[in-house]
C-alpha cells in the first residue's frame, strides 16, 4: 500500500498571522515559521473586525491564529507547530532522537506555560511596563474603536492586571518570589548560552523557540526585564537576538547527543514548581473551583485561576512519556525521577480532561478550554 502523499508548501500560501508584534505566543509562532523557512505575513488582530472573524472560525480570540491560504484556520501554537512538524520534517525542529524529543517538548510547555507568569508579571506590574505594552496594545489592536487613547490605555492595563497579574494570584507580596523565577532562569540559560549558541547545540530546536515567547517578546522588549537581562545574562540577550536572526538556510551545525547535563537545574525548576502547579490546578479543575490558592516555591498564590488548557496539557506530556519506547522510557523516567518529577507528573491517576474540547486542534479550540483573558 503506498504511503499518502504529503501535501505541498505552496498549497499553503500565502501564510497569515494574526496577532499582536508583542505578543508572547505570536512571537514564539514567527520565530518558528523563520526557523522553518514558511513566509507569513503578521497581521494585527484589531478588534472588532478581525476579533469575530478569529472567534467564529477557530472558537476563541486568542492569539495567534493563522489562516492558510487554503482558507483553513488554526489555533494555539504548540498544535500549530506539531502539526507542520508532521507535514513538512525539515529541517527537523522537533527533535527525531525519543529522549531528546520528550525532555524538549517538557521544556516547551514549561516556558511556555510557567514563564508566563514572571513575564506577564513584568509588562504590567510596573508602571513603565504598563504604559509602554498598554500604549502599543492600544494603537495596534484597538486602533478602531471609538473611545480616547488614554482611556483605552487604562482599560487594557486593568484587564490584563484582573487577568494576569493580580488577579491571577500574584500579590504584592509575593512580588519578589515571582521575580525570582525570572532571575534563577536567567542564571540557567546564561550557563548553557556561555558554552553554545542554542539549548541543544549549534542549531534551534523547539525547545529554542519555546522559550523565545517570553524572551523575545517580553522579557527582551519590556523595560525592566530587558534592563536585568543585558546587565546580568549578555549571553541569553544575544541568543534571543540570534535565534531571530537564524535563518531557515542554517541548517548546519552539531546537536548533542542525549540530554545536556546543564539542562539540571531548568529540569529542577520544573519538578520543584511547574508541575506540582499543573497539580494544583488538577485539584481546582476536579473541584469546580475556578480560583484556587497555592504555595509553589515559596510563593503564595492566592486566588489563582484555574486553566482546563493546562489539564490537558499535562496530559500531552503523560502521553509523550508513555509513547517512548524502551530503553529510552527507563532513562527518561531516572531522569525525570532524579529531578523530582516523576512525583508530579503522575501524580492523579486520572485527569480531568474534557478530550472533545480538544479534539479539534489545531483547527479549533472550545473556548470553554481557555482561560477567558487568553
Amino acid at each position: 500500500m503506498e504511503a499518502p502523499l504529503k501535501m505541498s508548501m505552496d498549497s499553503l500560501l500565502p501564510v497569515a498571522v494574526y496577532g499582536s508584534s508583542i505578543s508572547y505566543f505570536t512571537g514564539k509562532l514567527e520565530n518558528y515559521f523563520r526557523i522553518k523557512g514558511i513566509p507569513y505575513e503578521l497581521r494585527s488582530l484589531s478588534a472588532p473586525h478581525c476579533m469575530n472573524l478569529v472567534r467564529q472560525n477557530t472558537g476563541s480570540t486568542q492569539m495567534p491564529a493563522l489562516l492558510l491560504g487554503d482558507g483553513r484556520w488554526m489555533t494555539d501554537s504548540t498544535a500549530i507547530i506539531q502539526w507542520f512538524e508532521a507535514e513538512f520534517p525539515e529541517p527537523e525542529i522537533i527533535p527525531t532522537d525519543p529522549l531528546q524529543r520528550f525532555f524538549s517538548l517538557l521544556l516547551e510547555d514549561y516556558a511556555d506555560e510557567w514563564l508566563w507568569r514572571p513575564a506577564m508579571h513584568y509588562r504590567w506590574y510596573y508602571p513603565e511596563g504598563a504604559r509602554y505594552a498598554s500604549s502599543h496594545l492600544a494603537r495596534e489592536l484597538a486602533a478602531d474603536i471609538p473611545a480616547p487613547f488614554f482611556l483605552k490605555r487604562w482599560s487594557i492595563t486593568r484587564r490584563q492586571r484582573n487577568g494576569y497579574t493580580a488577579g491571577d494570584g500574584i500579590r504584592r507580596d509575593q512580588v519578589p518570589g515571582v521575580e525570582a523565577i525570572f532571575h534563577r532562569t536567567l542564571e540557567q540559560l546564561e550557563a548553557i548560552f556561555r558554552q553554545r549558541p542554542f539549548l541543544l547545540g549549534d542549531r534551534p530546536g523547539i525547545a529554542d523557540i519555546a522559550f523565545s515567547g517570553p524572551f523575545y517578546r517580553h522579557f527582551a522588549l519590556d523595560p525592566v526585564p530587558a534592563q536585568i537581562m543585558r546587565q546580568q545574562a549578555p549571553a541569553v540577550w544575544e541568543w534571543a537576538a540570534r535565534l531571530a536572526n537564524h535563518g531557515h538556510r542554517e541548517r548546519a551545525g552539531a546537536i548533542m547527543q542525549g540530554i545536556p547535563a546543564d539542562w539540571g537545574p531548568l529540569l529542577d525548576e520544573i519538578g520543584g514548581d511547574y508541575l506540582p502547579y499543573l497539580c494544583a490546578n488538577v485539584d481546582a479543575v476536579v473541584k469546580g473551583e475556578k480560583r484556587f490558592n497555592a504555595e509553589i516555591g515559596g510563593v503564595h498564590y492566592r486566588g489563582a485561576r484555574w486553566s482546563k488548557y493546562r489539564v490537558w496539557c499535562l496530559q500531552r506530556l503523560r502521553e509523550e512519556y508513555s509513547g517512548l519506547p524502551e530503553p529510552a522510557r527507563e532513562e527518561a523516567r531516572a531522569l525525570l525521577q532524579q529531578h523530582n518529577c516523576w512525583g508530579p507528573l503522575w501524580r492523579h491517576p486520572r485527569l480531568p480532561v474534557d478530550e472533545a474540547l480538544c479534539a479539534r486542534l489545531p483547527f479549533f479550540c472550545d473556548a470553554k478550554m481557555i482561560d477567558v483573558y487568553d
